[in-house]
């Protein structure tokens, strides 16, 4: 039961599996939704702590620091230490790719029942 319940929160059905109804669908996307949040919220805390530790910046300052490179939008404050600076250049990267990791991680449903839909025929849906 344990395994089954997993596989219909976090696994994706088989194509010749039917479609799962709308209620389960919503649970597994709200799960995939939470997991990407997650996902953002511990990458901000490690720009936080690094922000804090590296640079010596008040934990209100790292946060905006850390919020504006994994939006995308760059530091606001100057970095003075080489090794603030090697961090906010190693912690852009990585917001790159958290970025597109927990777009993939919440849209994943979405796709999955799109392309998952082609594959079954009008009886195998189940609403």
């Amino acid at each position: 039961m344990r395994t089954k319940l997993r596989k219909i929160l976090f696994g994706f059905e088989h194509k010749a599996e039917p479609l799962l109804s709308k209620k389960l669908f919503l649970s597994r996307s709200i799960n995939h939704l939470i997991l990407g949040l997650c996902t953002i919220f511990i990458s901000l805390m490690i720009g936080v702590i690094g922000y804090h530790l590296l640079e010596g910046l008040s934990w209100i300052d790292s946060l905006l620091n850390a919020s504006m490179i994994l939006g995308g939008m760059g530091p606001v404050d100057v970095l003075k230490t080489d090794g603030g600076k090697f961090f906010a250049s190693m912690y852009a990267l990585f917001s790159g790719i958290v970025f597109l990791v927990t777009v993939g991680i919440i849209f994943a449903p979405v796709v999955h029942r799109f392309l998952h839909s082609l594959h079954v025929s009008g009886k195998d849906i189940d609403d």
